[in-house]
């Protein structure tokens, strides 16, 4: 054979081997990311207490919320507030957009009073939005416990005095600050002119602070929005009936936020499969937005900037282990496409309910006002088991940091681009092996305590400043864990039967397991046996 044909050969070989390699590599990495991923970093400190950092979640709650508390109280060196009369001003905040994103713009509006050593008008709510709700402050939050809860924060009132309007030369001064500004900025351009003019109003207040402040006032963002911001007796009483409601069908149940309607579907740029139709009905809705470019929606797609369907909610929730006998509630506005739309996700998970059903002729006073109905779903979201949401929205990200300052409440949301990519593929694989990928992509999105760093992220989606470890707790764990177990080295030859899962096949240092543990985990794997043993 010439040297020519030899050498083809050779290097046709090779190539056919390195795929080999290959294929069988990539056969494994997918679901296996997540456990290659977290072996490179240094994992939080109650993870000691676990023989292994591939143990299966509890999908109805965390194991690790008893080692955290909340903790958003007045520092020794809070300073009393400054009293009304010797004020610099009164400050009026003009929030806007939706309930929730109301809801950032009136807790940042206190702290923002704080800062500049203002009287806080009570705030005003947006009328003009998509939403057209003609609502005010005092129909939706109890106006007297908001005064009254934040009175060693921040003097408020409910108008400013007759007294001073009439003594000012000019209308209050109306002006917009940049989105995310800092308190230097407030101090340098806000107070010269709230010093000169009295009256200050702040239009359009809306994510208008810097996420990143001094723990004081962080931890006053928190008892604004976990506290103080109180639903009126009406909304309260409704939404903890729909909750009891739930309780007497089901001993727990999953919230879900739906995100659905068509103007967010329009926004979005995204094609969810309804043809000629839906191109041109969501196309005639998006020219409101004329400056919005015109992406190609399997782009938006792939880099995950889609709302999840309803059916790949149910998908996604029946992968993760949740059984089709599973009680639902589900919180949404008009879906697109209606019942139809719906549909897939009931046949998933028939014990389907939501406000409409189970208030009826109580819901009539609330149907004119939807940021009301939207308080009424938030109080059955937040009093839910676990909270599931299909989209990265204001009333997803403040539901989110809530649960987590109440106690690390299950709160799941879809790690969008990953599970984007397998709902594509989906009908390219087995169930058992869509359901292995999803528990792999959604490990860091299920509401877990050391999802994100502190310090990052929106803080009002991950407050963490408010959020304090519980060292005692931990040390009483660690403590009952040596009680409860007695790990003893064991040969790597084990009974047929064995309910350990092993990683791999190489002879080493195993655990066995001679006394009882609580908890839903049984399946235990060790990562590094050395690290193990010598925590």
């Amino acid at each position: 054979m010439p040297k020519a044909g030899k050498y083809k050969s050779v290097v046709c070989g090779l190539m056919l081997f390195a795929l080999g390699l290959i294929s069988l590599f990539t056969g494994h990495v997918v679901s296996d990311l997540e456990y290659y991923s977290q072996r490179l970093v240094r994992h939080s400190w109650f993870y000691k207490l676990d023989v292994g950092y591939r143990t299966p979640i509890d999908i109805w709650k965390s194991r690790y919320s008893k080692f955290y508390y909340r903790c958003s109280e007045r520092g020794n060196h809070f300073a009393p507030p400054v009293l009304q009369q010797l004020s610099n001003g009164y400050l009026l905040i003009g929030t806007s957009g939706g309930l929730n994103q109301q809801r950032t713009g009136i807790t940042d509006g206190v702290v923002v009073a704080r800062i500049l050593n203002a009287t806080l008008v009570v705030p005003e709510l947006d009328h003009h939005s998509f939403w057209k709700d003609d609502s005010d402050f005092i129909d939706i939050f109890d106006v007297d416990w908001f005064i009254s809860f934040l009175a060693k924060d921040v003097p408020i009132v409910k108008r400013v005095p007759d007294k001073v309007m009439r003594s000012m030369e000019k209308p209050p001064y109306t002006m917009r600050v940049p989105r995310k500004s800092e308190p230097d900025y407030y101090l340098d351009q806000v107070l010269p002119i709230l010093l000169r003019r009295r009256v200050v109003q702040l239009t359009k207040f809306d994510y208008r602070l810097t996420n990143k402040l001094d723990e004081e006032l962080q931890r006053l963002r928190c008892r604004v929005n976990y506290h103080a911001l109180r639903f009126t007796k009406p909304i309260r009483n409704l939404g903890l009936r729909l909750v009891m409601r739930m309780r007497k069908m089901a001993r727990r149940f999953i919230a879900v936020h739906l995100r659905f309607e068509a103007d967010m579907l329009a926004f979005s740029g995204c094609y969810f499969g309804g043809g000629d139709k839906e191109r041109h009905e969501l196309g005639e809705i998006r020219k409101r937005w004329s400056t919005l470019p015109e992406p190609s929606p399997d782009e938006v797609r792939q880099r995950g900037k889609c709302p999840l369907t309803p059916h790949e909610v149910g998908l996604m929730l029946r992968a993760l282990g949740f059984k089709n006998d599973t009680y639902l509630y589900v919180a949404s506005g008009d879906i697109y496409g209606g019942d139809d739309t719906l549909r897939p996700l009931r046949e998933l998970f028939p014990n389907f309910y939501t406000k409409e059903m189970l208030a009826a002729e109580e819901l009539d006073p609330f149907i004119p006002f939807s940021s009301r109905l939207a308080a009424i779903d938030y109080i059955v979201c937040e009093e839910s088991d676990v909270f599931v949401t299909n989209n990265n929205g204001n009333m997803a990200k403040i539901l989110s940091g809530r649960r987590r300052y109440m106690g690390h409440k299950r709160t799941i949301r879809p790690n969008a681009k990953r599970i984007s990519a397998l709902f594509m593929h989906r009908k390219k694989m087995s169930w058992d092996k869509f359901a292995e990928k999803v528990k792999s992509c959604q490990r860091g999105f299920m509401g877990e305590p050391d999802e994100m760093k502190p310090g990052r992220g929106e803080f009002h989606e991950y407050p963490s400043s408010c959020i304090c470890r519980n060292f005692s707790a931990f040390y009483e764990e660690k403590h009952r864990h040596n009680e409860d177990q007695t790990l003893e080295e064991v040969p790597f030859s084990l009974d047929t039967n064995s309910r350990y899962k092993y990683g791999d096949d190489k002879p080493k240092t195993h655990v066995k397991e001679l006394g009882t543990t609580k908890g839903t985990a049984s399946v235990l794997e060790i990562a590094d046996d050395d690290e193990f043993f010598a925590n």
